[in-house]
């Protein structure tokens, strides 16, 4: 009788989250322990109302139109998912932060980023998500913009960096590019 209680406040909540938003067992706490929540969301998924990502992690289908078929979460969205079971802080970092601060076209296949956790890496959809450990100073008290400028910048390279980069920086981020550029 508890089992059948807790899933359906699992799928109580569930039923409020946005279509592609990612979450795990730790995200219903507050309801039953871990391991609890762990099988009722196996119990969810095999009726089709989530879809398992990758061990202890689900999201809520969103179905598309266009191409007839559930679209996948964003990977970006996966990444701070795993980082938030683990209790790690990221940042994006190489290709994956220059394509966010749009100084790349290239559209990465591998996502990087930087982590408070050990280096681990993922297969998700195609995609390869990678975390590389980094020293805590390169990211402790500092916000994640402000992390992942630093890493796009270092993967530019400094003598690569021109005034158009610049320029989409200074336009994106007044208030910090010069204090980054500077250290």
């Amino acid at each position: 009788m508890k089992r059948i209680l807790i899933q359906k406040e699992i799928e109580q909540r569930i039923s409020g989250f946005e279509y592609g938003e990612v979450f795990g067992p730790k995200d219903f706490i507050d309801i039953s322990s871990p391991k609890s929540a762990s099988k009722a969301l196996s119990r969810i998924c095999e009726n089709k109302e989530i879809i398992k990502i990758t061990q202890g992690l689900y999201y809520k289908p969103k179905y598309s139109n266009l191409i007839n078929e559930y679209v996948a979460p964003k990977i970006t969205v996966i990444a701070e998912a795993i980082a938030k079971k683990y209790n790690w802080t990221i940042a994006p970092s190489g290709e994956t932060a220059l394509n966010m601060f749009h100084l790349s076209t290239q559209v990465p296949n591998v996502y990087e980023y930087v982590s408070s956790g050990p280096y681990k890496e993922y297969n998700i959809n195609g995609f390869k998500i990678i975390f590389k450990r980094v020293k805590q100073r390169e990211i402790n008290n500092l916000n994640t913009l402000t992390i992942t400028l630093i890493q796009a910048l270092r993967a530019k390279g400094k003598e690569n960096i021109t005034n158009e980069d610049l320029n989409i920086l200074q336009k994106s981020f007044p208030e910090i590019i010069y204090t980054v550029i500077e250290t």
